[in-house]
């Protein structure tokens, strides 16, 4: 299920993907999105354990990060897996893993030994902890480095248990910044010939969020908690109800957006009150202040505060359910759901490609694969001859599609 579509700024660029579940997919989807060719290797059976991740009977999670990829179905236990890899690897210019720490290593593809054959290969590691540290050895998901990052200790209410998020935050923060880092290092090794390896760990991405925790920390000694909606070092920044049921998120950091605030509620005065006359008065009284904003809100529907909140220029906005944003007319108008066509179901709706290059944009070329889809297609491009390949998939070591 391809589209044509113009090359992307990726273009020529070679991606084999070893890695499983969140991350390492959020790193090569965007990857694949702006042009790469996506190799992805995948266990024979059930592939990618994202696939068993599934809503409305389907692997929902796959044909979202499984799009702009091609499968391979590759053994690695199998006699001869292991040499299949390290053909594909001669091809790629870019190799993700997210194996436990020193898994290359006993297989003998060390990144020393990998760099020393294929000197301008860039290598990313993924990991909970990264490649070196006292932690090195442990497993790590998102979950554990979201609890030991901080992220959990300032989500939620104060009276209440410390908050996961229901997504993968972490995973989804380290793709990203793993695909930055994926590019950066491609421009040395474009520039210089030389790779290099990328130690990506699940928790540094999450710690860099919360840069400014560790300096009042150390600053103060102030340990900073749980606020709920609050934002903590700006006020006002809260959710309200409305009238009719519905939320409204209002956000005025800068002083001038707050005091635009205060005349859109009709309280002018309260630029002049002691209590709200700074940021730093305005967070001492947070109460105070959010119990007055929260009374206009809770006398308007969301569509009437919204409105009136718009048109005094003051930063607002709804608080919507998946349905109610998909619907929406700016992300209608806008293009920020596209479809792609699926053999399974007929097409999906998926996030379109963020963000927009004006000149080389990216693009919805593939459609999720099937496990081990382009089998034949990635061992003829890796160079095995229609006899070789046919005995591959005889033996087992590439599983037929």
């Amino acid at each position: 299920m391809e589209q044509p579509s113009p090359p992307g700024p990726l273009d020529g660029v070679r991606v084999l993907d070893l890695s499983r579940l969140v991350c390492g997919n959020m790193l090569t989807m965007l990857l694949g999105d702006f042009g790469a060719d996506v190799w992805k290797v995948e266990e024979p059976g059930p592939g990618d354990p994202l696939r068993a991740w599934r809503g409305g009977g389907v692997s929902a999670h796959w044909k979202v990060y499984g799009r702009n990829k091609r499968s391979i179905a590759l053994d690695l236990r199998a006699p001869g897996g292991r040499a299949v890899l390290e053909r594909l690897v001669a091809c790629a210019d870019v190799l993700v893993e997210g194996f436990r720490p020193g898994t290359l290593e006993r297989w003998d593809l060390a990144p020393a030994l990998l760099l020393e054959r294929h000197p301008r290969l860039v290598i990313l590691r993924i990991s909970g902890f990264g490649q070196t540290g006292a932690y090195r050895h442990r497993a790590g998901y998102g979950s554990l480095v979201e609890g030991m990052s901080g992220l959990a200790s300032r989500t939620g209410f104060p009276d209440r248990p410390p908050l996961l998020p229901s997504f993968p935050v972490a995973d989804m923060a380290a793709g990203m910044m793993g695909a930055f880092s994926a590019v950066a290092a491609l421009r040395v090794a474009e520039a210089s010939g030389r790779g290099q390896v990328v130690d990506l760990a699940l928790l540094e991405p999450m710690v860099a969020m919360f840069g400014a925790d560790s300096v009042i920390q150390a600053l103060t000694g102030e340990l900073r908690g749980r606020t709920g909606s609050r934002g903590g070092s700006a006020a006002p920044r809260n959710t309200y109800r409305a009238g009719d049921g519905g939320w409204l998120t209002i956000s005025a950091p800068m002083q001038s957006m707050t005091e635009k605030l205060f005349d859109a509620i009709g309280r002018p005065e309260l630029k002049t009150d002691p209590r709200f006359v700074t940021n730093a008065a305005r967070v001492a009284h947070v109460e105070e202040l959010d119990t007055i904003i929260g009374d206009w809100v809770g006398q308007r529907s969301v569509a009437e505060g919204w409105a009136a909140l718009d048109a005094a220029g003051v930063t607002a906005a709804p608080i919507y359910d998946a349905a109610q944003l998909a619907a929406d007319p700016h992300v209608v108008s806008r293009g920020v759901f596209a479809t792609l066509p699926d053999a399974e179901v007929g097409e999906v709706v998926v996030p379109a490609v963020a963000p927009r290059l004006s000149a080389t944009p990216g693009a919805l070329r593939r459609a999720a694969p099937a496990i081990g889809e382009h089998n034949e297609a990635i061992l003829a491009e890796a160079g095995y001859d229609a006899p070789a390949i046919a005995a591959l998939l005889a033996s087992g070591v590439v599983a037929r599609g």
